[in-house]
């Protein structure tokens, strides 16, 4: 080896270690690329387990579910959760286009969340007002942790399924800062009721 590859050798060497001594503070300043960013939304049964789920509801019940938010989108995030209700002829959000339901919100959670951040809050429903005639079910109120609201929802029996049917659904929105507005994150999740027991 001659003195200039023992020279060049030489300052390689102290290159390397400098970057492995400067790592930590340039992990901190430098952002690599990060894999896949998305935002989780989901809903647990009343045991906060993915089963459970309440499902034949009444007037004289009070129901539990867990929804909960995950940010995997690389910073911190602003969002907001539409709760609504359906019956089985309403429309959902659109899977194919990413646009909401065209339902009205009743209620709405604001959640502030950073990266890698998990929100939960515990659920609790009932319904108040309701009716049967004929071939027809019909909800006037949803109280939803202590708070009602007029939906006055109508279902018609569902032959095949032998019910009358509704869902409770919530919808994911995040705020973009560009637009200065709440967007729809093309995320969704709800659970189908069957309002067919004993009033």
């Amino acid at each position: 080896m001659n003195f200039g590859d023992f020279k060049l050798f030489y300052w390689l060497s102290c290159l390397a270690l400098g970057l492995v001594i400067l790592s930590p503070t340039l992990a901190m300043v430098v952002r690599l690329p990060g894999g896949e960013r998305f935002s989780e939304l989901w809903i647990l049964g009343p045991e906060h387990m993915a089963e459970g789920y309440p499902f034949n509801v009444s007037e004289s019940g009070v129901y539990k579910i867990h929804l909960g938010i995950g940010n995997h989108m690389g910073d911190l995030e602003h969002y907001l959760v539409y709760v609504k209700f359906r019956n089985q002829n309403e429309s959902l959000p659109n899977n194919v286009n990413g646009t909401p339901s065209v339902l009205q919100p009743l209620f709405e959670y604001r959640v502030f969340l950073e990266d890698g951040g998990v929100w939960e809050r515990q659920v609790l429903f009932s319904f108040e007002g309701v009716s049967r005639e004929g071939n027809l079910s019909k909800v006037l109120t949803l109280s939803l942790n202590g708070s009602a609201v007029n939906v006055d929802k109508v279902a018609a029996w569902d032959q095949a399924n032998k019910g009358f049917y509704y869902q409770l659904f919530f919808e994911l929105w995040r705020y973009n800062a560009t637009a200065s507005a709440f967007q729809f994150h093309d995320r969704f999740v709800g659970i189908w009721l069957n309002m067919t027991v004993a009033v």
